[in-house]
């Protein structure tokens, strides 16, 4: 008989919830990961389950080993947090001046810490073995955690058949589950654009290569992309989050520098973006007697999901709390660095509701404000130990 654990993420939800917020509270940075990945290891040791580190740097692997013979799977968790500043007021808020966990990891990595614990408290009913990742810089792309620990043999001696993760996800209710087949997330690229023109008097205009003005007639373009040259069925988004230049009122700017990101899901529109925009910005600032030095980051590939392992954990959420759990989501432009993972080895991607509940508007990923629901947490950790299980059934039976 294949176990069932609902109703277990209630037993160990205290101990998750109290690692949790110790985490919210000493948030590191991506590489800087030291004290959270000793917490892990610290956590794994009372839970009797073995584990190797230093893959990334901080990256730390449990090995699960089931008491009969099967296949290998793979549970993801990130452990960064973000260089924002907690702008919330609860008992727990992040202790650390500019630091804060904005995107949920602190959640992710205590779930995974309580999927743990379940799954070694039944590991003689376990056919195969369940790996435990935990990822550091997730969040600095175009580096990221995931290649890293691949190249650092993070799987050299186990092999994932399959792997998950999870990310909390504020547009759902707890209870709910999101998973599509194929594009999951977006692919993150990242550019620095460097404008130099002729500075000079403000009131002599003519003496001046204008660099504001040049900054704004490549910024002005590069929407066209988007707006012209994408298929208007398929998904791109170009985004200019930053822009600094000039030094005084009456002072022509002789140097602006913008950064963004571009966003897709297929690698072919990905390329035609990517190309347009050196085009427009290297066309347009020649044109204007400017130049532009470019600082091009192929970041994140798109999270794509397989679909067999994707129907997989839309099956498992149903099976576990029924057809209302698997609400029908659309994918989004986030990047990801589960994406490398999925490059290598088949698996899935999903969403786990975390709204909170009688607020309309929530607040989002990223934001200084941003919180979960902490219910979410039962739901996430017996989920992923039940997305585990049955994907181990599921392979022995060679489905």
């Amino acid at each position: 008989m294949k176990p069932t654990v609902k109703g277990q993420g209630e037993q160990v939800f205290q101990e998750v919830l109290e690692i949790r917020r110790h985490f919210h509270q000493h948030p590191e940075l991506s590489g800087e990961e030291y004290e959270t990945s000793k917490k892990v290891q610290e956590t794994l040791d009372s839970y009797g389950i073995p584990y190797k580190t230093g893959y990334a740097k901080t990256g730390v692997l449990g090995v699960i080993e089931g008491g009969k013979p099967g296949k290998t799977v793979a549970l993801r968790a990130d452990m960064d947090a973000l260089p924002i500043e907690e702008e919330n007021t609860h008992e727990f808020v992040s202790k650390v001046t500019g630091k804060m966990h904005a995107c949920g990891h602190d959640a992710h990595t205590a779930m995974l810490l309580g999927a743990g614990k379940i799954l070694n408290e039944m590991k003689d009913e376990i056919p195969g073995k369940v790996l435990l990742v935990f990822q550091p810089s997730e969040e600095i792309t175009p580096i990221g955690g995931a290649k890293p620990m691949m190249e650092d043999g993070v799987f050299d001696e186990h092999q994932p058949d399959a792997i998950f993760a999870q990310h909390v996800w504020p547009d759902l209710p707890v209870g709910q589950i999101g998973a599509l087949p194929g594009p999951m997330m977006g692919a993150s690229d990242r550019f620095k654009i460097v404008i130099e023109g002729a500075g000079g008097h403000a009131s002599m205009p003519h003496q001046t290569v204008d660099a504001i003005i040049v900054a704004n007639a490549v910024m002005t373009n590069l929407q066209t992309i988007v707006s012209r040259n994408v298929d208007p069925v398929d998904s791109a988004v170009l985004t200019i989050g930053k822009i600094e230049g000039g030094s005084r009122y009456n002072v022509i700017a002789d140097k602006v520098v913008i950064e963004g990101t571009i966003r897709t899901y297929k690698p072919k529109t990905k390329e035609m973006v990517k190309n347009r925009f050196h085009q427009i910005v290297n066309g347009v600032t020649e044109a204007m007697d400017a130049k532009a030095t470019i600082e091009y980051y192929d970041g994140y590939p798109a999270t794509v999901n397989d679909p067999t392992w994707a129907e997989h954990i839309q099956q498992t959420a149903v099976s576990m709390y029924g057809t209302e759990a698997t609400p029908e989501v659309e994918p989004s432009l986030g990047g990801e660095d589960f994406s490398r993972f999925l490059l290598k080895y088949p698996g899935a991607y999903f969403w786990l509701g975390t709204a909170l509940p009688g607020v309309e508007k929530q607040k989002p990923l990223h934001d200084p404000e941003f919180k979960i629901d902490e219910n979410a947490l039962s739901y996430g950790t017996e989920f992923m130990v039940q997305v585990a299980i049955d994907a181990l059934y599921k392979l022995q039976k060679g489905e």
